[in-house]
């Protein structure tokens, strides 16, 4: 179902991007982003602690590169680097539990950018898959004392999913484009095994941002 969904996204868009007309000048963009992102985790069964989703999210920072290729009007590509934190937090008060979980990730996203606007002040869609790669792990704090399988070292450092962000960006003629975004990344891989014989039937990431960008821009003609 999540490998439908995910060739369905790309097969409407791919028809979305190829019925707008053609720019006479690309606009291509290279430059760099960064930001805060709050973590969180869909567990099931449900960790004791983190009965909320909202409830395990622990802040982080993320930052990469982006590459942009608008070569239709009002559609483009984009592609980014990123290095991002993920992760998960649980509180309980009565047994003194107060615990903290990194991942550190490799993230490579693959959007489509849909822009509408003026020449000068955009409004920006961006949608599409994401593959990841998890660097290293980190954890603090007490730990619940008669759990131990979100404790032990994840399965699967391999991620897929879906990122979509709105923003906004402000293009200047000398000074480059700047540009801010809020973005929900969803991941459809596991960290821990979902067979029947494991503990946990889904332990999906997701992670929610506010990142700010420069970019500039390769080519540039004033008159379209």
């Amino acid at each position: 179902m999540k490998r439908y969904t995910l060739i369905i996204l790309l097969l409407s868009l791919t028809a979305c991007l190829a019925a707008q007309p053609r720019l006479k000048q690309p606009e291509m963009y290279f430059g760099a982003q960064g930001g805060v992102i709050a973590a969180m985790m869909n567990f099931s069964p449900t960790v004791q602690g983190t009965d909320n989703v909202l409830s395990t999210a622990i802040l982080g920072g993320n930052g990469g590169l982006i590459f942009r290729y608008n070569g239709h009007k009002y559609c483009g590509l984009q592609v980014e680097l990123n290095y991002l934190q993920r992760g998960w937090r649980e509180t309980i008060d009565t047994l003194n539990v107060h615990y903290s979980r990194r991942l550190h990730y490799l993230e490579l996203p693959f959007l489509f950018h849909l822009y509408f606007g003026s020449e000068r002040h955009r409004a920006f869609l961006n949608v599409g898959p994401q593959i990841g790669y998890c660097l290293y792990e980190q954890s603090s704090g007490t730990r619940h004392p008669a759990a131990t399988e979100q404790y032990k070292p994840i399965d699967n450092r391999f991620d897929y999913g879906i990122a979509a962000g709105l923003g906004y960006a402000a293009r200047t003629q000398q000074a480059g484009t700047f540009q801010v975004e809020a973005r929900f990344n969803f991941s459809f891989s596991n960290l821990f095994n979902n067979h029947k014989k494991d503990y946990f039937a889904q332990s999906h990431p997701m992670n929610l941002s506010l990142n700010l960008a420069y970019l500039w821009e390769f080519k540039r003609k004033v008159n379209r």
